[in-house]
């Protein structure tokens, strides 16, 4: 957990270093492009539809010792499973192999599917923005053509990070993150110095994910791993997707959903509002997104151990993970969402940013109802570590709320950014951000089940 921490302070720490830069030596309309891309980032990323977060839990399954892999529920580990006297559990690298056989495959696909979208509609989306840009249209493509190549990359190798998150490797994954972002940010002061703008910054990202790949296939791919998984004949990869897929796509459903609630505003918005006007947007919800980061780092770092605790029917430490993470969530949101709202301004002024955040009311607004989307999200993730996914229809039904809500406030009544506002935080109050946390505690605290002493 500290070293999720050091690399929440990197990574959140890469984006506050790099803010000054960007909103110092940028004008809005750059800016306003720089907020589409990391949107658009988000959207694609949603193409791995669940599949990694699934991976990721059943490869924890795994290492703890599991000999099947099961649609939903989990296949408890009996003593059976620790042969050893020390308790060590015995891992079935059959299954361990046969399931980075099925990652493969499903992620070169899944790449393959992203620059096909973002090569067609991707482009004529980027160049019906660009038409209203007025800035160097040479340095934007080169930026759009790097985003494509680091996108696709990303989510080819994206079993990388299912690999370390299911082994555990939560520390060591920390620290490759930790030096990337470090790389990252140094050479993309350096090229934003040496001249270029939105290129630097996609360019600099694409570097820093090539090296984190590296060294995850490093960290993980040992020896002794090399050799195991040599030794074994791989479970049949058909027979593990059809006990992962069910779920991963209940997820993949939950993530567009989620997508369409906080992310639909921004591409829509930028159709009928201004660059200027979406740049306050964008910078507010960037350091919104920065609270998320650190607020939600216990979840993160915990979330193998609640796969374990699942498989080992340990009530108690659910118990205990929740009322740790929802401390950390609530402590930081308050706290930061109230410095953010009474100060932010004045901490651009001293950087002299072009670009200033939304006024006070429309920021509280979005503090609120930012923190009661991320009490909701950990609670369906509390959920979801028992392979139930009972959320994915109320989340497409959200998201679908969401995009009706968007054309109404921007297009029937032309509500600007409150529009923007209003539209997912009405969608979501309606119905997930109280259902999740209520379940989540009535199943931990006042309904408990089969709890183990």
């Amino acid at each position: 957990m500290a070293w999720s921490y050091a690399a929440t302070f990197f990574w959140v720490g890469s984006g506050l270093i790099l803010f000054p830069f960007i909103l110092n030596r940028m004008p809005a309309e750059t800016v306003g492009i720089w907020n589409i891309f990391q949107t658009i980032t988000v959207m694609v990323a949603i193409l791995d539809f669940g599949f990694q977060p699934s991976f990721a839990r059943n490869l924890s399954y795994v290492f703890s010792g599991v000999r099947s892999l099961r649609k939903e529920g989990v296949a408890v580990v009996s003593s059976e499973d620790t042969p050893y006297s020390d308790g060590t559990i015995a891992v079935d690298y059959g299954l361990l192999k046969g399931t980075l056989v099925a990652m493969q495959r499903l992620f070169r696909i899944i790449s393959l599917a992203a620059f096909a979208l973002l090569a067609t509609a991707g482009t004529a989306y980027f160049l019906y923005i660009l038409g209203k840009y007025s800035g160097d249209r040479n340095d934007a493509i080169i930026a759009w053509v790097l985003l494509i190549v680091l996108n696709c990359y990303d989510l080819y190798t994206l079993y990388y990070d299912a690999l370390l998150k299911g082994k555990g490797y939560v520390r060591r994954s920390q620290q490759i993150m930790i030096l990337s972002q470090s790389v990252y940010v140094a050479l993309a002061i350096g090229l934003i110095y040496a001249g270029l703008g939105l290129s630097a910054i996609v360019g600099s990202r694409l570097v820093a994910i090539v090296l984190r790949r590296m060294l995850s296939h490093r960290i993980f791919f040992t020896r002794p791993m090399r050799e195991a998984l040599a030794g074994v004949q791989a479970n049949d990869p058909k027979e593990i997707m059809q006990a992962i897929y069910p779920n991963a796509i209940k997820i993949g459903l939950t993530q567009l959903g989620s997508l369409a609630v906080n992310k639909s505003a921004m591409l829509i918005g930028a159709a009928f509002l201004s660059l200027e006007e979406v740049a306050g947007y964008g910078i507010t919800l960037q350091l919104l997104e920065i609270l998320c980061n650190c607020s939600t780092v216990p979840y993160r770092s915990f979330s193998p151990k609640l796969a374990q605790c699942r498989a080992e029917n340990d009530l108690r430490g659910l118990r205990r993970y929740y009322l740790i993470c929802e401390a950390v969530l609530l402590l930081i949101w308050i706290g930061g969402g109230s410095f953010a709202v009474l100060w932010g301004d004045d901490v651009l002024r001293l950087i002299k940013s072009q670009t200033m955040f939304l006024p006070t009311a429309m920021f509280a607004v979005m503090v609120l109802f930012h923190m009661l989307e991320d009490n909701q999200s950990m609670a369906s993730g509390f959920i979801m570590s028992d392979n139930r996914i009972p959320f994915f229809i109320p989340s497409l039904i959200s998201g679908a709320a969401t995009v009706v809500l968007l054309w109404l406030f921007l297009d029937v009544l032309d509500w600007g950014i409150w529009g923007m506002i209003l539209a997912p935080g009405i969608a979501q109050l309606a119905y997930q951000d109280w259902k999740w946390p209520s379940v989540i505690v009535r199943e931990l605290f006042i309904e408990p089940k089969h709890e183990t002493l």
